[in-house]
């Protein structure tokens, strides 16, 4: 039996997660920021006490049906994603790894579902996180939010690459806030020519009905310009480039 009291969470002693999880099981939508208050702020910092809620919350999705369980998996994500970032965590995922094996299977259910391109894109960066894929366990969603902040390789200018409903194309100036900015376009990379990851993100998107990610991903996949001094480069390696793992 977990000794709550002597876990901690981001306010000090854990011993108010359990009532805290019983309250989330009961409405996960309405508490689901409250309990990451607690689990893991800003969805980049975990605790021992979010490690061991990782076999409760995957009970509470395994009751669920598909469409009931988003929110209980979008709590569990973040958590998965951050125990990379201690050994203690590391140590926790190897414990948990049924648990985990689990949650996998359950997100990779609810992807199935239709859902707009937001609600799929966080659900598919969530059943990352369960597959242990690095980056893309959390900058996925910002597909759906149409924009990537990298840097260019060659000479460090700070870019906007666009990808979505804004158009594709990168440039070096706020583009939502000015009518008068230089935008080069992007190159898609060609979809049977994808490989790794991103053939693997590409096809489930497809696989799964989400057309206009598909799309989206064969741009962050391809190529841009960088429109200060040209250079070429894969938008998806700068982002892997510009992300603290």
């Amino acid at each position: 039996m977990t000794d709550w009291p002597k876990l901690s969470d981001a306010y000090g002693s854990a011993e108010a997660v359990p009532a805290l999880l019983d309250r989330f099981e009961a409405d996960p939508a309405g508490v689901w920021s409250e309990l990451m208050d607690r689990l893991c702020p800003q969805l980049d910092t975990a605790f021992p006490a979010s490690f061991a809620a990782l076999p409760r919350l995957a009970a509470i999705a395994a009751a669920r049906e598909p469409d009931e369980r988003r929110w209980v998996l979008l709590a569990a994500g973040p958590i998965v994603s951050c125990a990379r970032r201690s050994a203690e965590g590391v140590t926790a995922r190897r414990f948990h790894s049924a648990e985990i094996a689990e949650l996998s299977r359950l997100a990779e259910e609810c992807l199935r579902l239709p859902a707009d391109i937001e609600d799929y894109t966080a659900l598919l960066q969530t059943a990352l996180a369960f597959r242990d894929v690095e980056v893309w366990d959390e900058r996925l969603d910002d597909l759906a939010h149409g924009a990537y902040e990298v840097d260019c390789p060659h000479c460090g200018v700070d870019l906007f690459v666009a990808i979505g409903e804004d158009g594709f194309f990168s440039c070096s100036d706020d583009y939502a806030s000015r009518d008068d900015v230089e935008k080069t376009p992007l190159r898609p990379a060609d979809p049977s020519r994808l490989a790794g990851v991103g053939k693997q993100l590409y096809d489930m998107a497809r696989a799964d009905g989400q057309s206009e990610l598909a799309r989206r991903l064969s741009y962050l996949f391809g190529e841009a310009a960088c429109p200060d001094c040209s250079t070429v480069f894969t938008v998806a390696d700068r982002v892997i480039a510009n992300t603290t793992l």
